[in-house]
């Protein structure tokens, strides 16, 4: 099997700082998250950004650029920015930084899609900022919005214009389909990075299932020229990134993804879950990749071709 890529996301949009104490929201403690994650085998490191005071989550460039050239001056990983933001903002919102960045990874939504996050609310018994609750609970009426016309514009701006490539993240089997009609168009070239996402209400269910025929499906549509990794969300983390990497893929953990480290235990640090999926790939006979394989895995541009 080839070298595998472990992606850990650091922070997100999801997870809200009443969830746990560990949650990085400060520039400081995204960054040492971060960086620790990479010492720990991540080479891809997916970025949002958060309001240091409130932990809310934030487009402001001024956010992201508080700790990315910190990140990047103190490991070698590939920087991989969020161009989804949160469901609540506009796509300029989302684009701010990413175009600011110019990064050598951007993450991309194939499509739109209910977002339901409210579930989570009834699991909080006390709330640290007035934002949480009814962010969590409003999201019985939210769509994450990304139309074709959205998507083309985000392949323009940053794939096309700066230099980017993109880490597609496909909720469900029609986001496969999304991409394979922009790759029809010439807007996507190989090798494609494709993230499929489980466990998400509104997305496909984590069912192993539901794993074994999106790759059967990406594997009709893309032959050869695409790479796979997963991400499931909570307690289905483990159990399908573990899958993911005996079937030949990559695999994503981080804080963003799930708060936990075990049953009922809160990770402390991403590192912590890079550290586990990492004992687990390499105990499959996997190698895990470092930042120059990434790269060149995945054919980018080079971190000194960047603005951060």
């Amino acid at each position: 099997m080839s070298k595998i890529l472990i992606t850990c996301a650091v922070t997100g949009s999801i997870h809200t700082p009443s969830m746990s104490p560990h949650l990085p929201v400060t520039a400081d403690q995204i960054t040492e998250h971060a960086v620790d994650a990479a010492e720990a085998g991540a080479s891809i490191l997916h970025l949002h950004a958060r309001d240091p005071e409130t932990g809310q989550p934030s487009a402001d460039p001024e956010h992201f650029m508080a700790f990315l050239p910190r990140i990047k001056q103190a490991t070698g990983a590939v920087l991989n920015i969020s161009t989804g933001g949160s469901a609540v903002m506009t796509l300029d919102q989302r684009l701010a930084a990413p175009k600011l960045a110019e990064p050598e990874m951007c993450s991309l939504n194939m499509g739109s899609m209910n977002f339901a996050l409210y579930p989570a609310a009834a699991r909080i018994d006390a709330w640290k900022h007035d934002w949480e609750q009814p962010f969590l609970e409003n999201s019985d009426d939210l769509v994450f919005k990304n139309t074709p016309r959205d998507i083309a514009g985000i392949l323009q701006t940053m794939g096309a214009e700066r230099g980017a490539r993109f880490e597609f993240e496909c909720y469900d089997l029609s986001h496969l389909y999304m991409l394979r009609h922009f790759v029809d168009r010439g807007m996507v070239e190989p090798p494609f990075f494709i993230q499929f996402v489980f466990g998400v209400l509104g997305g496909m269910g984590p069912d192993p299932e539901n794993l074994t025929h999106m790759k059967t499906i990406a594997d009709k549509l893309f032959g050869q020229d695409y790479m796979f990794s997963v991400l499931a969300a909570g307690r289905h983390q483990i159990p399908l990134t573990s899958m993911a990497a005996a079937m030949g893929g990559h695999v994503r953990v981080g804080l963003e993804d799930s708060l936990m480290i075990a049953r009922g235990q809160l990770a402390r640090t991403n590192a912590e879950q890079v550290v586990k999926i990492r004992r687990i790939v390499e105990d499959m006979g996997r190698e895990v990749a470092r930042p120059e394989d990434a790269r060149q895995m995945l054919g980018l541009k080079g971190a000194d071709r960047t603005a951060i």
